[in-house]
């Protein structure tokens, strides 16, 4: 196979951006992208500064996407752009993705996939219609113990799942920041910006996620009650969601952001009817497993134990005890999105850890929880069909 680095484009991201660092440090990682070009900040005088910064060429720093999308798409097959990501906030997602497989690009796109329901069934048509690739940064699943998790319950070896425990608490919005300057806050808590919810919108949908993808389930119905608690906040900031999954499994969501003194403790404990699993966040390289007739062990990444599961394995950059963690997880989604694409170019079949990656139907499963969420919260019937 005759490879070569793929070319990618980012819109949002530049000076001063959170996330678009975290997106070029994880695509840089693995030696398989290159970024050359990008619509970089809706402000002109910062989207040149940012291309400037990023040693993007001039004639390839543009000032809205769609300049960009349009003249890349007009560039030789060889020079212009393989596929965009897009780091913009929520309500800023959805044009530039539609626009962008229309022109023939594939696309890399933050979590939630849209601002609305409607908008992300659109868009998983429009990756259908187009054949091109959509991935979805839910970024928690690119962690190896994760993906040892999963490996484990496909297994059969904890037998049938029971009851599957996630939380996510956070505590940087226990005060009201968006009215403080705090820009992340300030869109985040914006329902124009972000969405019919903040804390489902924003972390929950990472919780649903991951119980689905290390599970294997699908959640079925829900009973909700979403919160706002900090006065003046136009969005929730906190929730509680009771599952049930579509083997009958049930399960808990705890999401929420005014947990004082708490930073990023995702946590899931997963249960079946031989013994349970439980992996942290902050503690990402260890993996936990609780047997019913049998002492509990620990898994750790990065070692060479021989029943680990290649989809671990091939996620492990390091030897065990060189900790791995949130950088190295976006960067195995971007990794296995890359090679996918490669073997794309190539006319090759990617293998299935390469499409081991968060695409466009779980961008649709993540917004039908968002508005199933927000409709049982709102709701006096206590049970809800999650409806797709």
């Amino acid at each position: 196979m005759n490879r070569r680095k793929l070319r990618m484009g980012m819109i949002g991201g530049g000076k001063n951006a959170f996330i678009g660092a975290i997106h070029r440090h994880a695509m840089w990682l693995d030696g398989l992208i290159e970024l050359k070009c990008g619509a970089l900040n809706i402000e002109p005088d910062l989207a040149v500064e940012s291309g400037r910064e990023l040693f993007l060429d001039e004639d390839r720093t543009y000032l809205n996407y769609t300049d960009m999308l349009n003249k890349e798409a007009e560039l030789p097959a060889d020079e212009r752009i393989d596929f965009v990501t897009i780091v913009t906030p929520n309500f800023v997602h959805f044009e530039p993705a539609m626009m962008a497989l229309e022109k023939g690009f594939n696309v890399v796109l933050e979590k939630p996939m849209t601002l609305t329901y409607e908008q992300a069934l659109l868009l998983q048509a429009k990756v259908k219609e187009t054949g091109k690739r959509l991935c979805l940064t839910h970024t928690y699943s690119g962690y190896p113990m994760v993906k040892q998790a999963k490996a484990i319950i496909k297994n059969g070896d904890l037998g049938k799942i029971r009851k599957i425990w996630v939380e996510y608490p956070q505590g940087w919005l226990s005060r009201l920041s968006e009215r403080e300057g705090n820009m992340q806050a300030a869109w985040r808590t914006d329902p124009e910006k972000s969405g019919k919810s903040a804390s489902m919108g924003d972390i929950g949908t990472h919780a649903a996620h991951l119980a689905e993808y290390i599970s294997g389930l699908q959640i079925t119905e829900l009973c909700a009650s979403l919160n706002t608690v900090v006065d003046g906040r136009m969005l929730d900031d906190d929730g509680s969601v009771l599952l049930r999954f579509n083997n009958g499994a049930t399960g808990v969501l705890l999401a929420s952001q005014v947990a004082a003194g708490e930073e990023n403790a995702l946590k899931i404990r997963v249960y079946g009817e031989k013994g349970g699993l439980e992996w942290h966040q902050m503690e990402p390289n260890s993996l936990i497993l609780k047997w019913l007739d049998n002492p509990t062990q620990i898994l750790r990444a990065g070692t060479n134990y021989p029943n680990l599961s290649s989809y671990m394995t091939s996620n492990c950059r390091t030897p065990g005890g060189h900790p791995e963690g949130y950088l190295e997880a976006f960067a195995n989604i971007y990794k296995n999105f890359a090679n996918t694409l490669l073997a794309d170019l190539s006319g090759q079949t990617p293998t299935e850890i390469d499409i081991d990656y968060p695409n466009e139907n779980d961008g649709v499963r993540g917004m039908a929880f968002i508005e199933n969420v927000v409709n049982a919260s709102n709701s006096d019937t206590k049970w809800h069909p999650l409806k797709l």
